[in-house]
């Protein structure tokens, strides 16, 4: 599947041509949703579960990262455009998206996004996922491709005021894609993107998995 030792080293890895056979029925899924946000956020869209669980290829990749118990828990939709071309800092992904908000203890604070309930939790839960980004347009250097710094999950919740100065000691990997391309990285790295320069449609389908059940009668909101 992929070198689980270049996972835990790099913490991101590209899987060629994984979603490919698949691209079909995902656009069939997203091709009427809005595009007019920097990132929509999914949730009971019909067939879009079927096409990440356990089974798919998405699905073993992220089982393969996690272990067998590992379910979709997060999708988003991003479609960066000439009139969509945000950039977007660096920054670690440090919330989680829940059914429902149960006060629990290290969880907090909480948040309401396109009217889904968020919330940080404590690090061990975000040390233990993963992130796929299926590509369903190709990447070049000028359509703003994600940038991962090397290394970066493996320091845990990283305070903003150091987030420059590990940038700056990190190798820099720019996640180029083709159409189909996956990358898997871990969800606690460090990422940005910048304005693409030649902005055309960047469609990318990003799945949190998850092996980890949540505490307190917390559940995941999933796909």
């Amino acid at each position: 599947m992929f070198d689980l030792e270049e996972l835990q080293l790099t913490g991101a890895v590209r899987l060629p041509q994984l979603a490919l056979p698949l691209l079909s029925a995902i656009e069939a899924v997203v091709c009427d949703l809005p595009t007019e946000r920097a990132g929509l956020r999914l949730n009971g869209q019909p067939g879009l579960r079927r096409l990440l669980d356990h089974s798919s290829q998405f699905g073993r990749a992220a089982c393969h990262a996690l272990g067998p118990d590992a379910v979709p828990v997060r999708a988003l939709l991003f479609d960066k455009s000439e009139r969509t071309n945000w950039a977007l800092g660096w920054h670690q992904d440090r919330t989680i998206c829940v059914a429902e908000r149960i006060e629990t203890p290290g969880f907090g604070p909480w948040t309401n996004k396109q009217g889904m309930v968020h919330v940080a939790p404590p690090e061990s839960i975000l040390q233990d996922m993963v992130t796929l980004r299926i590509h369903l347009d190709a990447v070049p250097e000028t359509n703003a491709p994600l940038l991962v710094a090397s290394g970066s999950h493996r320091l845990g919740r990283i305070p903003e005021r150091q987030v420059a100065a590990i940038v700056e000691q990190s190798q820099i990997l720019t996640c180029l894609a083709e159409r189909g391309d996956v990358w898997l990285y871990s969800t606690l790295i460090l990422h940005a993107s910048d304005a693409a320069t030649q902005p055309m449609h960047r469609r990318v389908l990003q799945v949190d998995y998850s092996a980890t059940a949540l505490p307190n009668d917390l559940k995941w909101a999933g796909i």
